[in-house]
């Protein structure tokens, strides 16, 4: 993968990617067979560069080093390049950089090939009878564009793959709304994008222009100040990012009625937000896996305080409002940059 990012041509950098394939498709192999028909949803790459190279002051140190002692000057060339490189991909705020979908458009091969290894994947197990349903996740998507540009591409790859296995899948495109400009103005992107997921860690950041790695600093004290009550980044933000996720839904489900939707982020395990997220209507909640217990039991505790408040006098209303069952079912998110994964716990009304 650094190898790929260090790349500083197309066809230098699609070498690299095809031995990235393999692993790529073999991973989404295994991440179908053990979810076993449940939806599994893919985040396309979405780091900033500096994650995947080496530290530049490292590199610096490094390189002092070898000219102090003058040896091994193979080895100092080699650093000295990489480190001419390093500075070249260098951005001073890599989290609003080249990242998300502004990677995969300036880079089209390295969503091209992340595209085939899910649909081969996917279709290799569908020749085994298999049903598989990829969902395809854009991320830190701003413009309807954007969208569109990501959607093309993976629609072209997924013909492609499926033509070469003659196989036809059911797959969704869709994209994490994570920018407050996707939030207002989500009825656009829903022409393109077939569910919404709310990155509600990006969005909160964005939102409120907190960095999340920096705020720490700060927010204490302004909770010790009575200056806000909780982390924005624990508890979701009602108020300011809840309202840009209201008018996100009503965008979304304007154009597209049966959007799906729902959030992913920390958010996704905490009571109060998991309470919100059943308040908004969103269909899932997605968090990391030692917090499945503490999400599905806030979920449980929203369905039944909701079901409670609409209780209605007479008995034959009371039995159909019994009769109403809320279920959970946990699914994963893959990410396409490694193999973390994350459980979603989606809410379905029978």
């Amino acid at each position: 993968m650094q190898k790929m990012i260090l790349a500083r041509t197309k066809e230098e950098r699609e070498k690299f990617l095809d031995q990235l394939l393999p692993l790529q498709k073999q991973d989404f192999i295994g991440l179908y067979r053990e979810m076993a028909g449940f939806p599994v949803t893919i985040r396309l790459l979405d780091p900033p560069l500096h994650e995947f190279l080496p530290k530049r002051e490292e590199l610096m140190v490094e390189i002092a080093q070898l000219e102090l002692t003058g040896r091994d000057g193979g080895k100092l060339q080699e650093k000295r390049r990489l480190l001419a490189r390093v500075e070249e991909l260098h951005e001073f705020n890599p989290m609003l950089g080249s990242r998300g979908c502004r990677l995969g458009i300036t880079m089209p091969e390295i969503t091209r090939m992340q595209a085939r290894a899910i649909m081969e994947a996917a279709c290799e197990l569908a020749k085994e009878g298999k049903t598989i349903v990829p969902e395809i996740m854009i991320p830190l998507v701003g413009m309807v564009s954007e969208m569109k540009a990501q959607k093309d591409l993976i629609r072209e790859v997924a013909q492609e793959t499926m033509k070469q296995y003659n196989v036809k899948l059911t797959y969704l495109v869709g994209t994490m709304i994570e920018l407050p400009r996707a939030a207002v103005t989500a009825d656009r992107i829903a022409t393109e994008a077939e569910f919404f997921s709310f990155g509600t860690n990006d969005l909160t950041q964005t939102t409120f222009g907190f960095s999340r790695d920096d705020a720490a600093k700060f927010i204490d004290f302004y909770r010790t100040a009575n200056i806000m009550e909780a982390d924005p980044f624990a508890v979701l933000d009602r108020e300011g990012v809840g309202a840009l996720m209201r008018q996100a839904i009503a965008g979304g489900r304007k154009t597209r009625p049966g959007i799906k939707l729902g959030i992913c982020g920390e958010h996704g395990g905490d009571p109060s937000s998991v309470e919100f997220c059943h308040e908004l209507g969103l269909d899932y909640v997605s968090c990391s896996p030692y917090r499945i217990p503490i999400a599905r039991l806030a979920a449980a505790h929203a369905a039944l305080a909701e079901a409670g408040s609409s209780l209605p006098t007479s008995k034959a209303s009371r039995a159909r409002v019994r009769g109403r069952k809320t279920t959970v079912k946990i699914t994963k998110t893959k990410s396409a940059q490694g193999p973390r994964s994350r459980s979603r716990i989606t809410r379905k009304k029978r």
